[in-house]
């Protein structure tokens, strides 16, 4: 699960990245905000996704079907994060509805979702595989 969260976050901060560089613009273009509103979606963004991950490798055999719900609540949670940092640094609900708008007509919000989908079915398939640490064949010998 640790393992995919950080896949998550890595894949979303350079899909971020690309986006604003394909769009030769900033993700959040509103100027005097600052970084805590992407740094608050982000955050929401993580943690949403690391429970609903969690909630699923509970289950004795996850469901690859469950990474279209972790991906839609990851991009709801970091919209509702940007939404509510912008709303309490700014005040202004016309604003921090503008804001989120933005994020989802530039692209911001297909990276996340799709950054959440990956990272989810590699979570969900590390856990159906059982995968464990890789192992030299001379490893247990000890046991014999």
């Amino acid at each position: 699960m640790v393992f995919a969260t950080i896949g998550f976050f890595a894949l979303a901060v350079c899909g971020l990245g690309a986006v604003s560089v394909l769009t030769d613009a900033d993700i959040i273009a509103v100027p005097g905000l600052g970084p805590v509103p992407g740094v608050t979606g982000m955050l929401a963004a993580v943690v949403a996704f690391a429970l609903m991950l969690w909630s699923t490798l509970r289950r004795q055999h996850p469901s690859f079907v469950a990474t279209i719900a972790i991906a839609l609540v990851t991009g709801l949670a970091h919209l509702a994060g940007v939404w509510a940092a912008v709303l309490i640094g700014v005040g202004n609900v016309i604003i921090a509805t503008a804001v989120a708008g933005d994020l989802v007509r530039g692209g911001a919000s297909a990276v996340l979702l799709l950054a959440a989908a990956i990272g989810a079915w590699g979570g969900i398939a590390l856990r159906r595989t059982r995968a464990a640490r890789p192992r030299w064949p001379w490893e247990g010998d000890e046991d014999e």
